[in-house]
């Protein structure tokens, strides 16, 4: 093998390997929010199975950023010890783990819905619309200062709780993603507007962050450069937010998707990778994100073989790979490579892992239950 499985430093986070477990909900905590036995259980699978870097899954700061009763969070102190815990598992495995860090915004109202409570919250108000059928209201100054604060503080208890970093969620359609697209923030302040005034809340939650967590401490963005949709986030102010993030002092740029459509399988969650031309489909956004920046970028979206993993570092257009839907399939995967057995991941990007999210379960691979069942 060539660069896969060579050392990385980000913000002197040494990690074994450049590949990362992207961020992945798997709607398997406490009704709590708390760190469950299966969620222990699978963060060891995923250490022991040789991912360079662990990224949890989405970890709610706030209460009005929940997306679902079965959500870890660290909108508290009390959350510290069972986080510890999860970040305990995998570094007894010889790994290393971050905080995703998470607020649904618009794309919490079903929680909302559930609880009783108003509508979910936005950067502006909407009906709902031909993306997202439910309402929301806009936030007020006091509120984004409040998720601003929320922010800083969550990132303040995941270094407590012993991870190696935080990453902040600015992709797939959440709060962030939402102040960053014109189709979402129509606001006409000062966190609306112009493409600066967009991105101002990503700035300033890394600021918080960083004022928490002190100079040293590994801080990531996932960030949705571009949005597909008529009216959304071009590619050009994509790609501008990335370069003004990493100015501003972010340790690692992951590349994705912003908004997304009503069709997510043909979003983030790209079917059909095994033909020709569809494996890494966001690999030509983190080159030119790669192009303007000068810190760690990772390349995620459908990577299903080693050889395009090897070629995306070889030819300078990422500096990780991250791996969502292979690592539910096969959390050993990373461990065969090195093995190696460098067949294609097992995972065929059907998307019936993502489907139990959407009927309440937690999250599994359908190769699996039949495997199970048969």
């Amino acid at each position: 093998m060539g660069a896969l499985f060579t050392p990385l430093s980000i913000k002197g986070l040494i990690l074994a390997n450049r590949l990362m477990r992207s961020a992945t909900f798997e709607q398997a905590a406490t009704k709590d929010g708390e760190v469950s036995p299966k969620e222990l259980a699978l963060y060891r699978d995923l250490a022991t199975g040789g991912v360079g870097l662990v990224v949890t899954g989405i970890i709610n700061v706030s209460e009005q950023g929940r997306i679902s009763p079965k959500q870890n969070s660290l909108s508290h102190d009390g959350h510290i010890p069972g986080m510890a815990r999860l970040a305990r598992e995998v570094h007894d495995q010889g790994g290393k783990v971050a905080v995703q860090l998470f607020h649904a915004g618009r794309e919490a109202a079903r929680m909302h819905a559930w609880r009783g409570g108003g509508p979910a919250v936005g950067p502006s108000a909407s009906p709902g619309d031909d993306i997202f059928a439910h309402e929301n209201r806009a936030m007020t100054q006091e509120e984004i200062l409040q998720v601003v604060e929320d922010f800083g503080r969550a990132a303040a208890r995941a270094r407590e709780a012993g991870f190696d970093g935080v990453q902040v969620h600015a992709a797939h359609a959440y709060l962030l993603s939402q102040f960053l697209s014109p189709r979402t923030n129509r606001r006409q302040d000062e966190w609306g507007g112009s493409s600066d005034n967009r991105l101002r809340l990503h700035l300033e939650v890394l600021a918080a962050i960083r004022s928490q967590v002190g100079p040293d401490y590994p801080v990531m963005f996932k960030l949705g450069v571009a949005d597909g949709l008529e009216g959304g986030l071009p590619l050009e102010e994509g790609l501008k937010a990335a370069e003004l993030l990493a100015r501003a002092g972010c340790d690692c740029l992951e590349i994705s998707q912003g908004l997304r459509g009503h069709d997510y399988q043909q979003s983030e969650f790209r079917t059909k990778v095994d033909k020709p031309g569809g494996e890494a489909y966001f690999r030509s956004w983190a080159a030119e994100v790669k192009r303007r920046v000068d810190i760690p970028v990772a390349a995620v979206g459908g990577v299903r073989t080693p050889e395009t993993a090897e070629d995306i570092l070889a030819k300078g257009e990422a500096d990780l790979v991250a791996l969502s839907r292979p690592l539910i399939s096969e959390p050993g995967l990373p461990a065969r490579w090195r093995g190696g057995d460098t067949g294609r991941a097992r995972c065929v990007s059907c998307n019936k892992c993502f489907e139990q999210i959407m009927l309440g379960r937690s999250i599994n691979c359908i190769l699996d239950r039949e495997k199970a069942e048969g």
